[in-house]
């Protein structure tokens, strides 16, 4: 017999000895001013600000309760409005709300926060949505939004962010994507025509992202991961032109074609720098995609850019009761917002991770923590998505 050695103890030690746990998660919280019209202030990321100095909201308490019950290590927030001071923004929400214990849970702290400008709100000088009128904001902004930063995003993180590794992709311009979809306009008997839906001027400044696309390098252990964060548009709110429709799915593309080189050779970041994940990345997508996978919100072809792509890892639905109980379809159990979808991701990569669990926090009506989703007053009409994963070497 031979002898056990150090190495032979090793390969028989558990596997978790060797891997690192990381829970991600995505939560869109609605936290931007239109959300607040009791306040009657006009709109604008002031409004934020207010509801933040206080730490005495009761919907942004049910906001930091929920993210405190499910205690993710990375967690990105869309509608978050992008307010430029920090003081004021991403760090008193965790300093006046999820330092604070909410109902007996246990404050969380997140030492790493990352919040930067995005294209909801930003004024064009063009008539984008043909309406006659060019009125800089709203649907003639480069995303819609009343104001600069609106419906904005922001990362929360307990390990160290790379900060000079950042990547941002708010100016890419959608003409740069090979075979973008760009609009034309519908004729009488919605049928195509040769006509473009945005003259050559506005194809030529209009940015493919509505809010923007983050790539943020997290350092877990000895190892980093790929925060791959966005929120496309909503394929609605258009016409038969569905110019919203075919955003949403190039901006999703964006994002799938940016994992690997071989896709992604022609994205520039907002430094213009050509960029790509490299091979052998590890990742997670986040975020409200807007886009539903099954049931009468689905667009064949969008979402499956991600859950279908041979780096992603989609082989684990996060699912609850309270969705399951919201409906009687019988993939409600799937869904992450209350009208009725799919539309917020937490998807890893294949390479270099492994999903050991995963959810979406919304409690049956029986429940006693059902008072957190029992309408979108509550907290948000979406509902935070996690994943646990192990870290493999």
């Amino acid at each position: 017999m031979k002898p056990i050695t150090f190495f032979t103890l090793l390969a028989l030690l558990p596997f978790s000895v060797f891997s690192q746990p990381l829970k991600v998660a995505t939560f869109n919280v609605s936290m931007e001013a239109t959300n607040y019209r009791h306040l009657n202030m006009p709109p604008s990321d002031k409004v934020l600000q207010q509801v933040l100095s206080t730490g005495d909201n009761d919907q942004v308490k049910n906001i930091a309760e929920i993210i405190q019950r499910v205690n993710p290590d990375v967690i990105l927030l869309n509608e978050f409005d992008y307010i430029q001071n920090k003081k004021s923004g991403v760090n008193a929400f965790v300093t006046r709300y999820l330092n604070v214990s909410q109902q007996g849970q246990a404050p969380l702290d997140y030492p790493y926060t990352y919040i930067a400008a995005v294209n909801t709100g930003q004024p064009t000088p063009f008539d984008l949505d043909n309406n006659g009128e060019a009125t800089q904001y709203g649907n003639d902004a480069y995303g819609y939004g009343l104001y600069p930063g609106q419906y904005g995003m922001a990362l929360l993180s307990k390990y160290p962010i790379k900060e000079n590794d950042i990547r941002t992709f708010q100016y890419f311009k959608w003409k740069d994507m090979p075979n973008a979809q760009r609009p034309m306009l519908v004729s009488e008997n919605q049928q195509s025509t040769d006509s473009a839906w945005y003259s050559d001027d506005e194809w030529n400044a209009f940015r493919l992202s509505s809010k923007s696309h983050w790539d943020i390098p997290v350092v877990v252990g000895d190892k980093t991961v790929h925060i791959l964060a966005m929120h496309p548009t909503p394929p609605n709110f258009d016409g038969d032109e569905d110019r919203n429709g075919k955003r949403n799915s190039d901006e999703i593309r964006l994002m799938a074609d940016y994992l690997s080189p071989k896709k992604g050779g022609y994205i520039y970041d907002d430094n213009g720098k050509q960029v790509t994940l490299s091979e052998n990345s590890r990742f997670v997508l986040v975020g409200d995609f807007n886009a539903a996978d099954i049931g009468d919100k689905y667009r064949k072809g969008v979402i499956e850019q991600l859950t279908e792509h041979p780096l992603v890892n989609n082989s684990v639905i996060p699912k609850s009761d309270g969705g399951a109980n919201s409906s009687d379809l019988p993939y409600s159990n799937r869904f992450t917002a209350y009208w009725g979808a799919r539309a917020d991701y937490v998807l890893p990569s294949k390479y270099g991770m492994t999903v050991t669990d995963a959810g979406v926090f919304w409690p049956e009506k029986q429940s006693a923590l059902h008072r957190l989703v029992k309408d979108r007053a509550a907290s948000s009409d979406h509902r935070l998505v996690w994943v646990s994963l192990q870290l493999e070497e």
